[in-house]
């Protein structure tokens, strides 16, 4: 059977993981994530939890790998990117709605 060339990737804040192997061709991206040792080197990743991506496309551990792909293991986010723009925005507001009442 012939073999390709992946990646795995899992980013943190303050450094990446990043681990080039060679996986048999037809491989599932949850079967090459078993064998890169990731789960071993990193406990808080849960196939289950994370997302997984390819190229930052969204995909499935099922999906097939192809030659060159890079499978990304994605962190749960922290806070809900919507909520923090909602935030910032009605900040700016009152910070705007404080400095005209400062003018008058």
């Amino acid at each position: 059977m012939n073999q390709i060339n992946i990646e795995i990737a899992y980013a943190l804040p303050d450094h990446y993981y990043l681990k080039s192997l060679q996986v048999a061709e037809g491989t599932m991206v949850q079967t090459a994530i078993l064998q890169s040792g990731i789960l071993q080197q990193f406990t808080d990743i849960d196939l289950r939890q994370n997302k997984i991506g390819i190229f930052s496309r969204p995909t499935k551990l099922t999906d097939l790998l192809k030659e060159g792909d890079r499978v990304e293991i994605y962190r749960p986010l922290l806070a809900d990117p919507k909520e923090i723009r909602r935030k910032r925005a009605a900040e700016q507001a009152a910070q705007a709605n404080k400095e005209k009442g400062v003018q008058k």
